[in-house]
C-alpha cells in the first residue's frame, strides 16, 4: 500500500475529495502527517513480520566499529549471527565495552560480543563488536527495521494497512471534531481493536515469541 493511497483511504472516510499527491492540498498534507503518526504508532506496537530482514556486515582486520546502513535509530536486534564462524554473538554492556577496551588489553579474533554506539551521520545505529577482528568475518544482523518517514507518494508501507488508516481517521477526526457522527473515541477503540486483530493474526507466526517460558 504506497502513502498516496493511504491518504486516499483516509480522505475517502472523511468525506473529502481524493488527491492526485499527497501534497495537493493543506488539509491532504495534514492527513499525511496523520498517516505517518499512525504508521509510526502501528509498526511500534509489534515486531511485525513485514518488518523482519538482515542486515550484512563485512568486518576489516583492527576495526571494532561498524554502521548498520540503512538501520535508523529505530532498528530493533533480534539476535546476530557470526556467519564466518558459524555461532550467536552475545550482547554486553557499554561499561563491560569500556572496561575492556580501555583497561585491558583488547584481544582480536572472531567477534563473540557486540553492543550499541550511538548513531553515525546518517543517523544510523553503530555497534562495536568483540574481540576486535583480525580479518574478515561476516557477521548478520537480523533485525525488525522500521520504516523512515513515508514523504514520497510511491513510498511502501508493509505491515496491515487498516489499522494504519484507522488510526489516522481518529487523529483527523479528533483534530477536525466530528466525521459523521462518529466519536472521535468510538473511531479510536475502532482503531485498536483493528491493530489488535492484525497483531494477533501476525503473532501466529511467531508463537515462540508469545509464549512465556520458565528459566
Amino acid at each position: 500500500m504506497t502513502y498516496l493511497e493511504l491518504v486516499n483511504k483516509v480522505l475517502v472516510r472523511l468525506r473529502e475529495d481524493q488527491v492526485a499527491t499527497v501534497n495537493q492540498t493543506a488539509y491532504s498534507s495534514l492527513i499525511g502527517e496523520f498517516v505517518n503518526d499512525a504508521l509510526r504508532m502501528a509498526e511500534d506496537a509489534w515486531d511485525w513480520s513485514a518488518l523482519r530482514t538482515t542486515i550484512t556486515v563485512n568486518t576489516s582486520a583492527d576495526i571494532f566499529n561498524y554502521i548498520l546502513t540503512s538501520s535508523g535509530n529505530r532498528a530493533k536486534v533480534m539476535d546476530v549471527v557470526n556467519d564466518t564462524s558459524n555461532f550467536f554473538l552475545r550482547y554486553k554492556d557499554q561499561h563491560w565495552f569500556n572496561n575492556t577496551f580501555l583497561n585491558t588489553t583488547p584481544a582480536k579474533g572472531s567477534p563473540t560480543y557486540y553492543t550499541f554506539n550511538g548513531v553515525d551521520n546518517n543517523g544510523d545505529t553503530q555497534v562495536d563488536l568483540y574481540p576486535i577482528p583480525n580479518g574478515v568475518y561476516t557477521v548478520r544482523f537480523n533485525v525488525i527495521l522500521r520504516t523512515p518517514e513515508l514523504t514520497a507518494d510511491a513510498d511502501q508501507v508493509t505491515i496491515p494497512w487498516m489499522p494504519v488508516v484507522h488510526m489516522a481517521v481518529a487523529l483527523a477526526t479528533r483534530e477536525r471534531g466530528e466525521s459523521g457522527g462518529n466519536m472521535t473515541p468510538e473511531l479510536f477503540a475502532s482503531a485498536d481493536r483493528m491493530l489488535s486483530d492484525a497483531i494477533a493474526l501476525d503473532a501466529s507466526k511467531h508463537p515462540e515469541e508469545t509464549t512465556y517460558m520458565a528459566v
